[in-house]
């Protein structure tokens, strides 16, 4: 799963800004092994008595789920599944005479086996079914169940990452939204797909799978596995039969109908299928664009073909996370349902390729538990990695990596360090934080990096092979390694995957002519994580031609020196040459040193660290300068942000604006220009220059920012331009026009601007909210109050958490600016409004 919107946007709110001498390098994994934690050991509790630590285990197995069978029809109406379930089991291992499975809200109206009508308990949760007598390991029998699910009226809940749990939802299943298309789509993980049928929902079982979908011809069906059939009942209706043949989790089965434009491609003889909305039809190859190259790349990589029957991708409207691997049948928020143009600015790469590297880690090797969830989901975001640098280079990659790490960072200010391997979290749903994701990732990172390319994909392939259609905890990927590369990795495992935390170093160097030596303290707090670190790295030296030697240590001590002999004509020195380490790391770099680093150092993240710690002196400029014609669009943007306004670089500017291939740079580029000081007598220029980008630019971000510019030249032409670009079907310029609106101070457009404000969702109402609060705070009362209903609508649509909060405290400033002079009346109307707020736990 990719929690995309939610946990980029926190990670946006809260991840750690730079200090002006802190290098940020690479991060690191908690996982804690089983073997190396105590579950028996005591400790005190507040009262001085001594408790056992929390300890999530596995569920424990008393039956095997070997095959699933569902016939499914769907009451629009009520929101109720109708559904047959013929369930294969066995006892795991000890003789039962029961079975307990998950079925949380069912009306169960027969269970039967071999036509034997079976007692059962049940409160709405567990399902208890007494056999009527004992079976044994070697017995396989199969229960029929007919029941009614009533998702939509089971008590709600939900959680940051995954906003609701209903399992199964209906999307305006009575057609009365025009906004919206008529759906029906599926979410269950952590453990919600038993909300739509009966089944173990727990991550350590799996079965194949078999579903007949009756539903009104009109829709698409979408499921795991093959379509085997696809039969018409003459009635209206249709009958899709979905079958899975091989053995995947519960939580990763998945339905998928409504009125989709299904867009048909093939890879090596397998079908691709892509599910968007109809007017996406065009758009869907593009959506979608490197599926079929990304599934030769995984492949390859890893010596092991994809190994399910499909790969389906579908994109839902309302979808309460950001995706979800289901197994061949990937399910997407609607935010990655752009067009063509729109994709320029920000394609789908990142989370098709997570989602697809969970086809091997997630749905071929998962989890055992929720506390090793970073088994599924850090290997799938250290996949957009891979998949960055093979694709787009060094540079995109790294990129990535730093704000992953920025993430992880920024994670830790809210709420503390925890093992990645997490047997003590309070609530599954926590462990999917920037801990299983961010910081898995990273550590797969330094993994690699230490020992080597060709042993860490081999072991990558060993641990597949040797876990394959099973499920699987950390020590598991341990021994895959150390078996392929005959190290004993147990403290690596141990300091990253079973300890909290990470080394916070502080570096400092000294060159005296013949050596270079390096004082490195290790500065985490000992109370909360290891005192000490050990950390395998090789120390870079340059020179002022550029030249660099390469050293290895191993810093393993809480206060630490080196020396290195080195007489040549010293610039720089990095402890971390490879950009491997997680770490934050402080130096004594001097702005010299800093601008050699900025100049020679080849990683990404040295270059962007060099700009931030760089002052703005003359010979800062300079070298920021010196990054503006060929650099990469990140670096570009942050150079220009630091360029003071100076005519003597615009034509440097207008060079990245001319020639730059990313449109990030000529946003920026275009910004810059904008900053400097109006000329009367080229303004006219300037304007049919700026026409001309938002005419014939192939990116919207430069188009706005043109805009942008235009408008500061001349409001009068920007608010023109406004009539002709703000019905732009994609809505690409809605924000810069409420802006060139807002700048005007013509009241007129308040209402333009509520309107909008009314029909944006989620991150994007976030970002709109923020910008027209303060320009709220000063309109008439009757504005303030439309608005504030309208934060008071905007919270009780389904989405995420914050859009809530943020709601509530827009609605409350918009009271407080009301001001002592207002009627009573209109106090008590903002007194209902925020009143009516509903807020979640």
């Amino acid at each position: 799963m990719r929690t995309t919107l939610l946990l980029f946007f926190a990670l946006f709110l809260f991840g750690c800004k730079s200090t002006k001498d802190a290098i940020v390098n690479a991060p690191v994994v908690e996982e804690r092994m089983l073997d190396t934690l105590s579950v028996t050991a005591p400790k005190k509790g507040s009262d001085g008595e001594h408790t056992l630590p929390v300890f999530n285990a596995s569920a424990t197995r008393t039956m095997d789920l070997i095959h699933t069978s569902l016939d499914l029809s769907f009451d629009w109406t009520k929101q109720h599944v109708m559904g047959k379930a013929e369930l294969t089991l066995k006892p795991y291992f000890y003789d039962t005479d029961i079975v307990e499975l998950d079925a949380v809200g069912f009306i169960i109206h027969d269970i039967s086996w071999n036509g034997q009508k079976l007692k059962y308990d049940y409160d709405q949760k567990d399902l208890t079914i007494q056999l009527g007598r004992t079976i044994s390991r070697d017995n396989l029998i199969k229960l029929k169940i007919d029941y009614t699910a009533r998702p939509e009226e089971n008590p709600q809940g939900g959680s940051a990452a995954i906003t609701s749990d209903k399992g199964l939802f209906f999307i305006d299943p009575l057609g009365t939204d025009p906004s919206k298309p008529t759906q029906i789509w599926t979410q269950g993980e952590t453990e919600n797909n038993s909300r739509w049928f009966p089944t173990i929902d727990k991550p350590n079982e799996r079965c194949s799978q078999e579903i007949k979908i009756t539903i009104e011809d009109k829709y698409a069906t979408l499921s795991n596995g093959r379509l085997v059939s696809s039969k018409k009942n003459g009635n209206g209706t249709r009958t899709d039969h979905w079958s899975q043949e091989k053995p995947h989790a519960p939580y990763l089965f998945m339905l998928g109908i409504g009125e989709f434009a299904v867009v048909k491609d093939s890879w090596k003889g397998m079908d691709l299928m892509y599910y968007v909305e109809p007017e996406y039809e065009a758009d869907a190859k593009m959506i979608f664009n490197h599926t079929a190259e990304m599934l030769t790349f995984f492949s390859d990589m890893l010596d092991y073909p994809y190994p399910w029957d499909k790969y389906a991708q579908l994109i839902a409207k309302d979808f309460v996370s950001g995706a979800m691997e289901n197994t061949g049948a990937v399910i997407f928020g609607d935010f990655c349902q752009r067009t063509t143009k729109q994709l320029v600015d920000s394609d789908n790469d990142y989370i098709v390729a997570h989602e697809m590297f969970h086809h091997w880690f997630g749905d071929l090797v998962t989890c055992e538990n929720w506390a090793n969830l970073t088994m599924n989901e850090g290997f799938a975001n250290y996949s957009e990695y891979l998949w960055f640098e093979h694709k787009y280079g060094s540079n995109r990659a790294d990129s990535h990596r730093d704000n992953e790490l920025g993430g992880y960072l920024g994670s830790l200010q809210r709420g503390g360090a925890h093992p990645l391997i997490h047997y003590g979290y309070d609530d599954k749903e926590q462990m999917f934080d920037a801990h299983s994701y961010n910081k898995g990732g990273l550590v797969l990172h330094m993994l690699r990096g230490l020992v080597g390319d060709d042993a860490f994909f081999a072991s990558l392939n060993k641990y597949l092979t040797d876990n394959e259609y099973s499920d699987v905890e950390a020590d598991e990927l341990r021994l895959a390694f150390e078996d392929i590369t005959g190290k004993d990795l147990i403290w690596f495992f141990d300091q990253w995957y079973f300890s909290a935390g990470h080394p916070q170093l502080e570096v400092d160097f000294k060159h005296d002519g013949s050596a270079l030596s390096i004082d490195v303290k290790q500065n985490q707090d000992a109370d909360k994580y290891p005192a000490i670190f050990q950390l395998p790295t090789t120390v870079a030296i340059y020179d002022k031609s550029g030249k660099a030697s390469f050293h290895d240590i191993t810093i393993n001590q809480r206060k630490q020196s080196f020396s290195i002999p080195y007489s040549g004509d010293y610039a720089w020195a990095s402890i971390d040459a490879y950009d491997n380490m997680l770490a934050e790391i402080t130096t004594n770099l001097s702005a010299e040193q800093y601008g050699y680093q900025l100049k020679q150092s080849p990683n990404f993240r040295d270059k962007f660290a060099a700009l931030n710690n760089l002052g703005e002196d003359a010979a800062a400029n300079d070298l920021y300068a010196s990054v503006l014609p060929n650099g990469y669009h990140r670096i570009i943007a942050r150079a220009m942000s630091k360029l003071p306004a100076d005519e003597k670089y615009r034509s440097l500017a207008e060079t990245v604006v001319k020639n730059h291939k990313h449109s990030n740079a000529r946003t920026s580029a275009i910004n810059y220009l904008a900053g400097l000081t109006p000329n009367a007598a080229n303004s006219a220029g300037i304007i049919s220059q700026m026409k001309g980008i938002i005419k014939n630019d192939p990116s919207y971000r430069p188009a706005n920012a043109a805009l942008s510019y235009i408008n500061k030249l001349d409001p009068a032409e920007g608010i023109k331009l406004t009539e002709t670009l703000k019905d732009n079907k994609e809505g690409a310029f809605k924000a810069t026009i409420a802006d060139i609106y807002m700048s005007s101070g013509d009241k007129k457009y308040v209402p333009i601007l509520l309107d909008d404000l009314e029909e944006t969702r989620a991150v994007e109402f976030y970002f709109a909210s923020q910008k027209l609060l303060p320009f709220l705070k000063e309109q008439d009362t009757d504005a303030k109050l439309r608005a504030a209903q309208i934060y008071l609508d905007q919270s009780n649509h389904d989405g995420p958490p914050f859009v809530k909060f943020v709601a509530k405290a827009a609605a409350e400033e918009l009271n407080t600016s009301l001001g002592d002079e207002v009627s009573d009346e209109i106090k008590n109307k903002f007194a209902e409004i925020i009143g009516g707020f509903v807020m979640p736990e």
